[in-house]
């Protein structure tokens, strides 16, 4: 391949790669939106349009037991690079999160035919942890970590167990579902998800890590009363106190480099126009690259919670609902990605990821790299969500350099 980027060698792959993700799109479980949700019916169809690129692009094409759709091109025994990503959606999704991953994958598999080097792409069940409020299910199989959720039931009662068997999967098969012992890299595209690229007017980024996250629910207890009658003095008002600390939330995050905190989710009860507030619950979501520096984050929060109820006379309990600490990526293959980018004249960004990506899972175990994609208008989880045909060309350009190099290597 030229050392230069030569877009036009890969303009049609990129054109098929963005209509693969709007045809898959169409595959869902509401009508008029994508829904698309671990093993629910529509993904039978989806199972069906990727085995057929797949095996277009000489892919030997399987279901694992976890419901994961994987093609290998290259021999069993080889050396093996998995390019995976997502093929559930939240709700009411566009069409790029995870998808553009594997379509990615299989548009790489399509121009690099590297000798001794085997490439598996995966498409992962679930990632986004909708139906049974647990992420990553998909990509646990790979690493041996699903059987142990096995017992999860969704909101109607339904186990993951029960799910798998429900599509025709056989959980005493999971074994069989784990990374080859052949397996020595990992590379995820995706799209960035936010506005980063965009303000720097860049079409890709690597990834150097994924941040360690903590969510938590607070509750705040005061006492209800009259809101007529009750004086500002002698109120113990558990939504005034969960005000101030809201406010406590943002202050740090700005004053904290690199610290995301968001309060997403407030219920105040009993909820009247004219009854002080008693009972409000609130959540948390605290992101950094830097373990230790969410964890400091975590315990000035929660002191402020406190603070902010003791002067009140609020009570404030509090609960870590989950705790996912910082991934970083391997260093070998990230600096992989930026010599393959440099080799073609592109410049690129160095991003850590605010979102969870199943790349968090698989890198404990295997060499990992992400290369993020520009999010036109940093949209994402929603109708409108984009990518742009030069930025698809110009990542499907250095993902293959990428391989080639990485087979040279």
């Amino acid at each position: 391949m030229a050392s230069s980027l030569d877009e036009s060698v890969f303009a049609s792959s990129a054109v098929d790669v963005i209509s693969r993700c709007r045809t898959l799109a169409a595959y869902s479980e509401v009508a008029g939106e994508t829904t698309r949700l671990f093993l629910a019916p529509s993904v039978r169809k989806v199972h069906e349009a990727v085995t057929a690129w797949m095996a277009a692009a000489g892919m030997a094409v399987s279901v694992d037991a976890a419901g994961n759709i994987r093609g290998l091109f290259g021999a069993e025994d080889a050396p093996r690079l998995v390019i995976a990503s997502h093929l559930d959606t939240v709700p009411n999704a566009g069409a790029f999160d995870g998808i553009l991953g594997v379509m990615m994958g299989i548009a790489v598999v399509e121009h690099a035919a590297p000798s001794g080097l085997a490439i598996e792409v995966i498409g992962f069940s679930e990632e986004e942890g909708v139906r049974f409020r647990k992420p990553f299910l998909g990509s646990m199989a790979l690493v041996g970590e699903l059987e142990e959720h096995l017992g999860l039931a969704d909101a109607s009662g339904v186990t993951v167990r029960e799910a798998l068997i429900g599509f025709g999967l056989d959980p005493g098969r999971l074994a069989e579902a784990r990374m080859a012992a052949g397996t020595m890299g990992y590379l995820e595209f995706h799209i960035e998800q936010g506005p980063v690229l965009e303000s720097l007017d860049l079409p890709i980024a690597v990834v150097s890590a994924l941040v360690g996250q903590t969510r938590m629910e607070f509750r705040f207890t005061g006492h209800a009363n009259h809101a007529g009658t009750t004086p500002m003095h002698l109120r113990r008002d558990a939504l005034a106190a969960a005000a101030e600390w809201v406010v406590a939330v943002e202050r740090t995050a700005r004053e904290t480099e690199g610290l995301v905190a968001t309060v997403g989710k407030i219920a105040a009860l009993p909820g009247a126009v004219n009854v002080v507030p008693g009972v409000v619950t609130v959540s948390l979501d605290v992101r950094h690259a830097s373990d230790a520096v969410r964890a400091t984050a975590v315990v000035g929060l929660v002191a402020a919670a406190e603070a902010a109820g003791a002067s009140r006379g609020v009570t404030v309990e509090h609960a870590v609902t989950m705790e996912q600490k910082a991934v970083a990526l391997d260093d070998r293959l990230t600096d992989l990605l930026r010599v393959a980018a440099a080799r073609l004249g592109v410049e690129t960004a160095t991003l850590t990821s605010g979102a969870g990506h199943d790349a968090m899972v698989v890198a404990p175990h295997v060499a990992s790299a992400m290369l993020f994609l520009r999010s036109p208008g940093g949209i994402s989880h929603h109708p409108d969500e984009d990518v742009r045909v030069e930025d698809v060309e110009t990542g499907l350009a250095v993902g293959v350099e990428f391989v080639r190099g990485l087979a040279a290597s």
